[in-house]
């Protein structure tokens, strides 16, 4: 396995990322979409999940693809980001087609940063003026880190933020991820820099510094973050032709990506949840052998692209946590 050119969920072909991020705000919005509708799949792990319009994407469903996927910060009020996607959706002639109407499909989810030191006293909400912002920057090439709907993630002790990689397999076929990490649990071991996803960097992405780190398996983590501040939501992508239950499937198996790079995961006060996303480009010449290697690369991709979103983060003025630039450089 090796990375794509971009390093990036972008690396498959026809998917596009856009970011729009308020510095007094803290906050933001990441949005994935495509050229076309693409078949979209979630599975949910966390006890505290944010979502809107994920129900339709159950193998049984009607809607067979959508438009375009939305990760938001905000909590709840996030969710509202999804309508600016859809009015950017609708203006561009987007959507599912019931007789002469089309209706833009956008399912969303969302991860908690009020309590980040960010402005939230709006009068109005500021989250469906974001998402249409992302949606029209939606490009091949975005940045990572403090940005997007990562801007004002935090983990367990260290800053958050949004991050991404990409896996090109000997069958041709590429997987990739994009992770906005919020946990409540820490993405490093003990109070080092050394990353829990280590085992699965290639190159020096995320630093390149090993295994490594003091691990007392005797130690009971507490939470360092307040109730309720937690969640990593992500997408996990591909351009192998896969329908709606390979992909949750694929959605399922890469949560163990989650469980590698954030120590603890899925608890019951994270709304831990993975989306899964293809442009069905690429077809399946083994299915049995494709799904085996498609599932494994799902999460270490995964991983490393939590583990870059830590990795890329920006100090700035009023942080209430340091960056991994911080520790590392001794700070």
């Amino acid at each position: 396995m090796q990375p794509g050119p971009r390093n990036l969920i972008t690396d498959i072909d026809g998917f596009l990322v856009g970011n729009a991020d308020d510095a007094a705000l803290r906050s933001g919005v990441t949005v994935l979409t495509s050229d076309r509708p693409f078949a979209a799949a979630v599975h949910v792990m966390g006890g505290a999940p944010g979502t809107r319009d994920t129900d339709l994407l159950a193998p049984d469903k009607l809607v067979a693809q959508v438009d375009a996927l939305v990760l938001s910060g905000g909590s709840a009020f996030g969710l509202a980001a999804c309508d600016g996607v859809m009015q950017a959706l609708a203006d561009a002639g987007r959507g599912f087609a019931i007789g002469t109407a089309k209706v833009p499909i956008a399912p969303g989810a969302i991860v908690f940063d009020l309590l980040n030191g960010g402005d939230k006293a709006w009068s109005q909400n500021p989250y469906p003026a974001l998402g249409r912002r992302a949606w029209n920057a939606a490009s091949v090439d975005f940045g990572i880190g403090t940005v997007g709907a990562g801007y004002g993630a935090m983990t367990g002790w260290l800053k958050g933020g949004l991050g991404s990689a990409s896996t090109v397999l000997s069958n041709g076929i590429t997987v990739a991820a994009l992770a906005v990490v919020n946990a409540l649990g820490s993405a490093t071991v003990g109070d080092s820099a050394h990353f829990w996803a280590a085992p699965w960097e290639l190159g020096d992405e995320f630093g390149g510094l090993g295994q490594g780190g003091h691990f007392d398996p005797t130690h009971e983590p507490q939470p360092m973050k307040r109730m309720g501040e937690a969640t990593t939501i992500a997408i996990v992508a591909t351009d192998a032709a896969l329908d709606k239950a390979a992909l949750q499937r694929l959605a399922t198996s890469a949560h163990d990506g989650m469980a590698r790079a954030l120590v603890p995961s899925h608890t019951p006060l994270d709304g831990d949840l993975v989306f899964a996303a293809t442009t069905g480009r690429k077809p399946m010449n083994d299915p049995l052998a494709d799904t085996y290697l498609l599932s494994h690369a799902a999460s270490a991709t995964l991983a490393r692209a939590i583990a870059r979103g830590v990795h890329a983060a920006t100090p700035m003025p009023g942080d209430l946590q340091p960056s991994w630039r911080d520790i590392r450089n001794g700070l």
